[in-house]
This record gives structure tokens, C-alpha cells and sequence, in this order.
């Protein structure tokens, strides 16, 4: 019983899951608010349980293939409340077109569920799993909208890619599991440290940093995401921007720093290689969108870069540092996405860059939401992507990588700029044509302002949660 105790936020997502789903067969198509309403509460069951759970220390169950530690749980509540937002951000979308939701807030339960598996894997096993039950419900997501010829393209381009790079991971977990004969992800540390210069060791860390590059949207595993963001549905790109990316840093910490922490002189220098390759395309790339999902999407290549500084480091101050970072920019993420969504009408999508010219004089408030979000994205104090950026780059110079935080600053004055432009337009260019702000819910207004004064409060106290970073990752890394 003990076991099924420590599965219960997985326990409770899966069942619930399973009830919205006959919930939105079972009722008239009508009834939208009530199965609305039951994912919600199903979201608030599964928090509850993780503050129920909360595990002090590590413990394995199910023969050891599945861990329940601070670390996992700390990134599951955060993943939860990401999920949550994006239930209500969906809302304002499909309002607005009169269209069906419950697709959306099944597959992203079910992608919920993959992603708190992943979290909490502790074998190549439930590694796997947990990620193709989250592609899979991706892979749907983004092809909701069969009108969109552009939705299709993505999804074909995002299932085709990703089932080459799942391909890869599962190459590379055959070479660790031909080496060493097991799954246990601890059992396989303490073989790669006794023989840390076995060449198929260090042939199957190299297809299992492809995948977990892929997932990350690193460059040049990045060719799926500006395609997959400009063409899915708003929410599903929110979603996709955000959540994933939490259950990513899991997985990359599990097989990385866990698994292949003896290899970590080879890991680092691919690392490395990854990180100036993602900062340099991505902010580069971004300068000549005109398509605010698209630029975003290369700006997503270029964080990624920016969180793998502190992963490279393979040192718990600097894992604390990045988990800060992929925190940090799911909410960011979030909110920027979030913006498109609530200026979104039921003919025009609102993600030109020009759509946003003259906000305003059109909503102050969610103008001054916008440029908390850009100067976050942009990494301008006293906002919180500052900091996510000043905690990694701390950890490289204290890593002995000061040429590379050079590097990266550099990229990063790249990158203010398509952000500022982004400002820039919202407060000193006229529209075009003049619209007024679409009518939302009290739900999705509440939850774009705190979206946005959260980024705000985090940049002005930061501590609290590079506390709790630092906190679980040295209990983690023991």
C-alpha cells in the first residue's frame, strides 16, 4: 500500500483523466462548462495529492522504476499549475470560435500524466514510457484544428521528427541496456562509473542526448518547433511551449546527471557544443519574424540554450540554477502565448507582430502585462528572466566557463532587441486598422494578470524559489 501511496497524484490524474473523458462523451456537446469543470477539479485533486505525498526522501517503488523524491514532486506542482492556467487560456480561445474543447483538456491530461512519469522515472523503462504517451498526445494536439492546412503540416513535420528522435533515444537506452544488462538507472551509474571509457557507453550517451535535445527544441534538433508553434492552435502551442519543457529537464537531469554523471567529461563538451549552437540560431533567427509565434518559438530555441549553461556544470548549484530557468520560462512562455490567445478573435488569430501595435491605447493594463513579459523574456532586471539568466551564468564562471557566459551575454543584447520591438510597437506605434480588445472571461483575465505579476513578484523576490531549487537539488544530488 505504501507503494500505491507514492503513485497517487499519477494514481488520481490517470482516473480522472478517464472521467472527463466519459464525461465528454456522455453529455450534449452543449454542456462544455460542466466538463470544463470536472478537468479543473480533476487538476486541484492531483495538486492536492502532491502536497499530501510530498516525499522528504528519496524512495524507489515498483522494483525500483519509479522514484518519488523532492525534486519531482517540486516540478509536478509547478507542472500542474502550468496545465491549470492553460485550461483557462484554452477556454477564452475556443469561446471565441465557438468550437469544442474537450479534445484539448483530455489529450492534455493524458499528456499531463505522460509528463509526471517522466518526472518520476527511475528506468529506461518509464523513461520511454512517460515520454511517448506525452508525444503521442502532442502529436494529436497539434493537428486539433483540421481546417488549418498549416496545423497539419506541423503535426505531420512534429510526428515524423519526433518519431525519428524517439527512435534515437531508444537506440541509445539499447546500447546502456546491451552494456550493462539492466534498466535500473542506478544500477547502470554505478556500471559507468567503474568503466567510464567503454566505448558503447559513450556510444548510446550520444543517441540519448539527440533525444533529449529534440525535446528540448535545441538547435539543430530545433526544425520542428517554429513550424509546430506558428501552426497549432494557440493553446496547443502554449501548451507545447510550456509544460513539456519541465518533464524535459527531468528527464535530461535523470539520464544525465543521474545515469551518466561518470561521463560527464564527454556529456559536457556536447552540452556545450548544444548550448552556443541554440543561443546563437535562435537569437539570430528571431530578428527577421514577423510572426510573433514563430519568434517566440526561436527565442524558445535560444532559452534552452541558456538553461543547458547550467546543466553543463554538472554540479547541483548549477542544476538548482537551470531549474530555476526552466521554471521561470514556462510561466514566461505562458503568458506571452497567453496575450495572443486574449487578442485572438473568431476570424484572426492576433499573432502578427503588427497586431499588437498601438495595445496601448487599446488596454494599458494588458500593454503593461506585455512589456513585463518582453523585459522578462529579454532578461532586463528587475524582472525574473534576469535572474533565471544571472543564476546560470554565475555557475559557468564559477565552472571555469567565463569565455562562455561572454558568449552568451553577447547573444542575449541579440535577443533584447526583437523583444523590444515587441514594446516598441505596443507603445508608440498605431494600428493599422483600430479593434478593440476581444471580451474574456473574469477566469482568463485573472489568470493572464497573474501570470504576469508573478514573473514581476519573482523578479523582485527570487530568493524563495532558488531556495526551494537549491533545497531539492541538494537533496537530490545528495
Amino acid at each position: 500500500m505504501h507503494e500505491f501511496t507514492l503513485v497517487l497524484p499519477e494514481a488520481t490524474l490517470a482516473a480522472m483523466a478517464c472521467i472527463v473523458l466519459l464525461v465528454s462523451v456522455l453529455r450534449s456537446s452543449r454542456s462544455q462548462a460542466f466538463t470544463f469543470g470536472v478537468a479543473v477539479v480533476a487538476v486541484l485533486l492531483v495538486l492536492a495529492g502532491l502536497a499530501f505525498t510530498f516525499p522528504t526522501n528519496s524512495e524507489d517503488a515498483f522494483n525500483g522504476t519509479f522514484r518519488a523524491d523532492a525534486m519531482g514532486s517540486a516540478l509536478k506542482i509547478f507542472l500542474m499549475g502550468i496545465v491549470l492556467c492553460s485550461f483557462f487560456y484554452a477556454r477564452e480561445y475556443f469561446m471565441h470560435r465557438e468550437r469544442l474543447m474537450e479534445d484539448f483538456l483530455i489529450l492534455a491530461l493524458f499528456a499531463a500524466l505522460g509528463m509526471m512519469v517522466l518526472i518520476s522515472a527511475h528506468s529506461l523503462l518509464t523513461i520511454y514510457l512517460g515520454l511517448e504517451l506525452l508525444s503521442l498526445c502532442l502529436y494529436a494536439m497539434v493537428a486539433m484544428d483540421r481546417d488549418s492546412i498549416l496545423a497539419s503540416e506541423a503535426a505531420i513535420k512534429y510526428f515524423v521528427l519526433g518519431a525519428l528522435a524517439s527512435g534515437m533515444l531508444l537506440y541509445g537506452m539499447s546500447m546502456l541496456y546491451g552494456v550493462t544488462g539492466s534498466l535500473d538507472l542506478g544500477l547502470i551509474a554505478k556500471q559507468t562509473v567503474e568503466a567510464e571509457d567503454h566505448i558503447l557507453f559513450i556510444f548510446g550517451l550520444v543517441f540519448l542526448l539527440i533525444g533529449i535535445a529534440f525535446k528540448f527544441g535545441v538547435a539543430p534538433f530545433h526544425m520542428w518547433v517554429p513550424d509546430v508553434y506558428q501552426g497549432a492552435p494557440t493553446p496547443v502551442t502554449l501548451f507545447v511551449g510550456s509544460a513539456p519543457k519541465l518533464a524535459a529537464f527531468a528527464m535530461a537531469l535523470r539520464l544525465l546527471a543521474d545515469t551518466l554523471n561518470g561521463l560527464s567529461d564527454h556529456w559536457q563538451q556536447m552540452v556545450l557544443l548544444l548550448a552556443v549552437t541554440s543561443m546563437a540560431i535562435g537569437n539570430i533567427v528571431a530578428i527577421a519574424q514577423t510572426n510573433l509565434k514563430r519568434m517566440l518559438a526561436y527565442s524558445t530555441v535560444a532559452h534552452m540554450g541558456y538553461l543547458f549553461l547550467g546543466i553543463l556544470t554538472a554540479s547541483s548549484l548549477g542544476y538548482a540554477a537551470s531549474m530555476f530557468y526552466v521554471i521561470v520560462y514556462a510561466l514566461m512562455s505562458m503568458g506571452a502565448f497567453g496575450a495572443i490567445i486574449i487578442l485572438a478573435t473568431a476570424t484572426n488569430e492576433s499573432d502578427q507582430l503588427q497586431d499588437f501595435a498601438g495595445l496601448a491605447t487599446r488596454s494599458p493594463w494588458m500593454a503593461f502585462m506585455m512589456l513585463i513579459l518582453m523585459f522578462s523574456l529579454a532578461g532586463v532586471p528587475p524582472f525574473a528572466g534576469f535572474w533565471a539568466k544571472w543564476f546560470v551564468l554565475k555557475e559557468v564562471v564559477a565552472a571555469g566557463y567565463t569565455w562562455l557566459a561572454a558568449i552568451a551575454v553577447f547573444f542575449s543584447l541579440i535577443g533584447v532587441y526583437y523583444y523590444l520591438r515587441v514594446v516598441k510597437l505596443i507603445y508608440f506605434d498605431r494600428a493599422e486598422v483600430s479593434t478593440a480588445i476581444p471580451d474574456t472571461t473574469a477566469g482568463g483575465r485573472l489568470v493572464f494578470s497573474l501570470n504576469g505579476l508573478t514573473i514581476l513578484v519573482l523578479g523582485l523576490f527570487p530568493g524563495s524559489l532558488m531556495s526551494m531549487c537549491l533545497a531539492v537539488m541538494l537533496t537530490h544530488t545528495g
